[in-house]
């Protein structure tokens, strides 16, 4: 019984360090275990309450059109083309964004909209249509700056 949780254990790490090898050279700031844990689980429940937009294309017509929130970006993509200029248009819009390990822990998270792995998504504070309750907005309002804090504060200790 033992052994079995420890082989599971060497498994997942293995799977971790192909995580990391994979990881492109671009994706910083990289979130830690915990911010993207964080990350994830406010994709979530943004995605159960249709506060996200997924994929190149959306995200970054959102952002042209001014939305805001927080951007979130996979770390293994290739080619590289594909989301270089995301992070750049972030800045220039003043969104906060991030670098998570897989696409596919990115695609787990969207479960409610897609299994696909997906390159990007953008995590906004209100739906782009129709309302919330107002204790689910709350509650993800309060998430969402938890986690937009913890980018800002990783991201200004990088530069």
């Amino acid at each position: 019984m033992g052994s079995d949780s420890e082989g599971e254990k060497s498994v997942q790490k293995e799977r971790e360090k192909k995580k990391m090898l994979a990881l492109s050279p671009i994706a910083k700031p990289l979130a830690g275990k915990k911010l993207s844990k964080k990350t994830l689980k406010l994709v979530r429940r943004a995605a159960e309450n249709k506060c996200i937009k997924r994929g190149v294309k959306e995200v970054v017509k959102s952002i042209r059109r001014g939305q805001k929130g927080v951007c979130v970006i996979a770390g293994n993509i290739s080619p590289i083309d594909v989301i270089a200029h995301v992070p750049v248009l972030c800045e220039e819009a003043e969104i906060p964004y991030v670098y998570v390990l897989s696409k596919e822990d990115l695609a787990t998270a969207t479960a409610g909209v897609t299994k696909r792995p997906t390159c990007c998504v953008l995590v906004m504070t209100k739906p782009s249509k129709g309302e919330l309750e107002q204790g689910v907005q709350e509650k993800l309002k309060s998430e969402f700056d938890q986690v937009a804090s913890e980018i800002t504060e990783l991201t200004t200790s990088l530069f």
